[in-house]
C-alpha cells in the first residue's frame, strides 16, 4: 500500500466525566472527546480520555481512544484513533495511531499515525495513511 498524506485542521471540545472508584485526592481524570475535522479528511470523532496528574510540574501521562467517523480520499467509513501521550518535566512525546482492522466501510484497511500539532490554540493534523486501492 502507498502512504499518503492528509493535512487539515480541527476543533475540539473536552468535557470532564466521573473516573468510577477514584478517591477524591486521587490525581485522575477522564473526559469525553468530540472532534470536528476539516481539510482533507472530513470528520466528527467521539471518544474518551484518561490522564494522570502528578505532584511534579510537567508530568503526567493519558490515554484516548475515539471513533472517526468521515470521509478520506472520498471513501466514507469509520475507524478508530488510539493515543498514548506522556510529558516528562515538561519533555513531551504523543502518538496517535489508527487501531488494526478497525476500518468500516469504504476505510476498511486503514492503516496511519495522526499527528496532531497546536500552535496558538489552534489545533492541526498531518495523517500519514495507508488505504488499499487508494
Amino acid at each position: 500500500m502507498t502512504q499518503h498524506i492528509a493535512k487539515g485542521t480541527f476543533i475540539v471540545a473536552l468535557q470532564p466525566m466521573p473516573f468510577e472508584n477514584a478517591d477524591a485526592e486521587s490525581k485522575l481524570g477522564r473526559m469525553s472527546i468530540d472532534k470536528q475535522i476539516s481539510g482533507d479528511l472530513a470528520a466528527t470523532t467521539h471518544g474518551q480520555m484518561l490522564s494522570a496528574m502528578t505532584s511534579v510540574k510537567g508530568s503526567a501521562g493519558y490515554v484516548a481512544l475515539e471513533q472517526v467517523t468521515g470521509t478520506l480520499a472520498g471513501k466514507r467509513g469509520t475507524f478508530v484513533l488510539q493515543h498514548i501521550g506522556v510529558m516528562s518535566r515538561g519533555a513531551s512525546s504523543l502518538a496517535v495511531t489508527v487501531v488494526p482492522d478497525s476500518g468500516t466501510g469504504e476505510l476498511s484497511g486503514i492503516e496511519g499515525e495522526f499527528r496532531i500539532d497546536i500552535v496558538d490554540g489552534a489545533h492541526s493534523y498531518e495523517f500519514a495513511y495507508r488505504l488499499p486501492g487508494v
